[in-house]
């Protein structure tokens, strides 16, 4: 669970952030929960790469109609119909 030392409404002031971003970075990465950072003129979002780049994966898989389906069905296939990318590719 996340350090709530000094974070107020669950936000970091940007004053704060800017004092502890190594930490803040190390944070997101650990607990793949997003931090919240405020200042007066508007407000962000830090995630880990990884989980930013899985939300624009996932963001462009339900941008095509029927491709998650598409998954979803292929991965319920049983196994011995699958092939190898090996074979796929011959």
């Amino acid at each position: 669970m996340r350090n709530k030392l000094e974070i107020s409404d669950g936000f970091y002031t940007a004053s704060q952030a800017r004092t502890k971003i190594f930490k803040i970075m190390d944070e997101v990465n650990l607990t793949h929960e997003p931090v919240y950072i405020k200042s007066k003129r508007n407000s962000v979002v830090v995630l880990a790469k990884e989980d930013y780049d899985g939300l624009q994966e996932t963001l462009a898989i339900y941008s095509v109609p029927g491709l998650a389906q598409s998954i979803i069905d292929a991965s319920n296939s049983p196994k011995e119909d699958w092939i190898s990318h090996e074979d796929f590719w011959k």
